[in-house]
């Protein structure tokens, strides 16, 4: 998962909306949203190559997704899959927690992990090790802090900010595909505003959008996550090749 915005808690019938975008080399052997068998009940998209999953949800309308952290200083081989994170946060017969995270996280790469922790939405930090609770308002998170200063974070806010405030005007429900529509912005940043993560000049610009297209790398997935204030969820994710064609789409609803 490379970047998601959150709008927590302000809509008065849906206190979780999620727009998010996986971007991954798209030779990566991928399974699309589904529903797993192991562990029971989680519906996510999969990673064939180690196993995992980016962002999913389980029976009980929780919530998860990663982010990797780019520190390329960091990085480290043999380590353990960070896909697996999102797995143990869904899973509901071992859950993980901050606690868990603070002794275990160091086994990973750098990431971001979004759970759900006491019904409050968390996001931890690999790096420095500390978890962040969401309060009530619009977040992101990409490949460095929460609710850091890069331009896409930022335009990408913006735009989740204004459409939501037109629907709390308006007294309507959040459409998905309009919300996906959000998602496919391919604007550059001005190298001026780039963050410096430690990656060469032409893939910071290449990464400065929300929606990436490339041939080698880019977005391969858009997904939108509605939990209603009933407790009812609604996920949905749609698929992309390296020209930007929409591959296929599927939607779950879970009502716990």
């Amino acid at each position: 998962m490379c970047i998601l915005f959150v709008a927590y808690q302000v809509h008065p019938d849906y206190p979780l909306i999620v727009c998010a975008n996986r971007d991954e080399f798209h030779h990566r052997p991928t399974q699309g949203l589904h529903q797993w068998q192991q562990p029971q009940g989680i519906i996510a998209g999969k990673d064939l190559e180690a196993g995992g999953t980016w962002l999913g949800i389980n029976q009980r309308s929780q919530f998860a997704a990663l982010t990797n952290i780019r520190m390329p200083q960091l990085q480290q081989q043999d380590m353990r899959s960070r896909g697996d994170l999102v797995l143990q946060a869904l899973d509901d017969t071992h859950p993980l927690d901050s606690q868990w995270l603070q002794a275990n996280s160091q086994q990973y790469n750098p990431f971001n992990l979004v759970f759900e922790q006491n019904q409050q939405l968390q996001c931890y930090n690999s790096v420095n090790q500390t978890t962040t609770a969401l309060s009530s308002g619009f977040h992101a998170v990409s490949n460095g802090e929460l609710d850091d200063v890069w331009p896409k974070m930022a335009k990408g806010t913006q735009a989740l900010q204004r459409y939501v405030n037109q629907l709390l005007e308006d007294k309507t429900a959040p459409n998905m595909l309009q919300l996906s529509a959000l998602m496919k912005d391919e604007t550059l940043a001005e190298d001026s505003e780039l963050p410096q993560t430690g990656v060469a000049l032409e893939w910071e610009r290449l990464l400065s959008a929300i929606y990436i297209k490339h041939p080698e790398y880019g977005t391969r997935a858009t997904s939108i996550v509605l939990r209603h204030r009933s407790g009812q969820m609604q996920i949905m994710e749609l698929r992309f090749d390296g020209k930007g064609r929409q591959l296929g789409s599927e939607t779950f609803t879970v009502t716990p």
